[in-house]
């Protein structure tokens, strides 16, 4: 009974955790990156084409970013089919898009309805009228069909350049773990949490994959598929707003911008940690300009991370983890006896030669 109970608890917690992306979160994240993605082909291995904004973005701009070939996954049952994202219907189509899963690749984009234009109107047309690629998903014993563990997926990954997608938040871990395996370039939504997760932190220390450039202030509202698990309705959506973060391991200019350092230290300002030689850093706009030991910050410190300004040298405790340092030891941080929230663990670089503003 208590197994039973568990993956009844583990579906419940599965069914809360499907959020789609607005267009303009996408939009603002892309456009950073619109020359990397010339000639590129694009996985979109957790969308949904008739529903997904991923989709809708790289299919209404595949000549302006003059893309090789989209390929886009949807899953069985997907639940908010005709709801509030339904802008493709599906006329004359062999497939019922509420029952099967499926794959839809787009090797170009023309003015298929002749109305003189190149838009997602000609994308519309194109499906309507079976001129774009499409399978039928199958799923194998293991997973559903569309799930990007099952094979039909896994053998999407080497012809794919690049996979951008906002996979399940439940399955971050093997969903990352796929892309690093593969030695795919990357760029996903993911929970900023995740970011000391055992199986992500070592990644981010290794300077193997980074943040995005969209900021982590306010998080990100997605669009809601479970009617009683929202922060807001705005036009009969639900709307759930959640503590989101672009991943990615394609190479940007503000990786390499400084963090501009204002205060001096003083050891009144900044205590020291009763369990590790190290000063408490409470805020990133605080890291003392004149400090070159071990210092811990918060996790948002990784929003303006730069690998040639700083390096990074372990973390305390994180959901279900241990934190650890480069010698593997697991602890948490204290001053005063008390517990500290979850920190980064900090040093400046030697050779750091960015400006400072002394006070």
């Amino acid at each position: 009974m208590a197994n039973k109970n568990k993956n009844l608890n583990a579906a419940a917690r599965a069914k809360k955790d499907k959020f789609y992306t607005q267009l303009e979160d996408i939009e603002n994240e892309l456009r950073h990156y619109r020359e990397f993605f010339k000639g590129k082909t694009v996985l979109c291995n957790c969308d949904d084409p008739f529903e997904s904004n991923f989709f809708k973005y790289f299919a209404a701009n595949f000549n302006a970013l003059e893309l090789k070939k989209l390929i886009t996954t949807s899953y069985a049952d997907s639940p908010i089919c005709q709801l509030q994202l339904e802008f493709f219907g599906t006329e004359n189509q062999n497939f019922d898009k509420k029952k099967d899963a499926l794959m839809i690749e787009v090797t170009e984009l023309r003015d298929w309805n002749g109305d003189g234009r190149e838009d997602l109107k000609d994308v519309e047309y194109a499906i309507k009228h079976n001129l774009y690629k499409t399978t039928r998903l199958k799923g194998d014993s293991h997973y559903c069909a569309g799930d990007f563990r099952t094979k039909e997926l896994i053998v999407l990954l080497p012809q794919a350049d690049v996979v951008v997608t906002n996979p399940p938040f439940s399955g971050f871990r093997d969903y990352l773990k796929q892309l690093i395996d593969a030695g795919k370039k990357f760029l996903i939504l993911g929970n900023k949490n995740a970011l000391t997760y055992k199986e992500v932190f070592p990644l981010i220390m290794q300077n193997k994959i980074w943040t995005g450039f969209t900021g982590w202030s306010g998080g990100m509202w997605f669009i809601s598929d479970h009617e009683d698990y929202y922060d807001e309705i705005r036009d009969g959506v639900c709307f759930k707003n959640v503590a989101s973060i672009w991943y990615t391991n394609i190479e940007t200019p503000k990786r390499f911008w400084d963090i501009p350092l204002y205060k001096n230290y003083s050891p009144e300002e900044y205590p020291r940690y009763d369990n590790y030689d190290a000063i408490e850093v409470s805020k990133t706009a605080e890291i003392p300009v004149d400090y070159f030991g071990v210092m811990g910050v918060p996790i948002t410190f990784l929003d303006k991370y730069n690998p040639n300004q700083f390096e990074i040298l372990g973390c305390t405790y994180s959901y279900g983890d241990c934190g650890y340092h480069v010698d593997g030891t697991a602890w948490g941080a204290k001053i005063n006896g008390k517990d500290i929230y979850k920190r980064i663990f900090i040093r400046r670089r030697t050779n750091d030669t960015s400006e400072q503003i002394q006070s």
